[in-house]
């Protein structure tokens, strides 16, 4: 592997199978492959980097808020223009709704075309086009 490169990324969740169904559906639709199962947690690997969601019992405190200090959102390459329209079109079918959408595709400046959502748990993701 080369160095530097993200290894994984980990999320604590309230409701893991509910994160499986809305994880789950988005990063296979993004080409990772499941990983690991446990009675906790579920993992997707894509070229060596992969997503762990858990649903942890040392987990303490109140729910996500993507507003508060640490993790504002994730980014994926979503491929073309057409595979993001596609991504953000089926998305509210999977538990996730749009952000910004009266900007879309370019909320994050005319320059860029990415789509913006949200999950459940308050997640957000940002899906950019290649």
């Amino acid at each position: 592997m080369k160095r530097g490169l993200l290894h994984h990324v980990e999320l604590w969740v309230p409701d893991l199978t509910r994160a499986v169904d809305e994880w789950g559906w988005l990063l296979g639709e993004l080409g990772y492959g499941q990983f690991q199962d446990w009675p906790a947690g579920r993992s997707w690997n894509l070229d060596g980097t992969y997503l762990v969601v858990e649903q942890s019992p040392a987990m303490t405190g109140g729910p996500h808020e993507r507003l508060r200090p640490g993790l504002n959102h994730l980014a994926f390459h979503a491929g073309t223009r057409e595979q993001l329209d596609a991504l953000v079109r089926e998305a509210g079918n999977h538990g996730w709704k749009q952000l910004f959408e009266e900007k879309y595709p370019n909320a994050g400046g005319p320059q860029h075309c990415a789509g913006y959502l949200e999950n459940s748990d308050g997640f957000e993701v940002e899906l950019v086009a290649d």
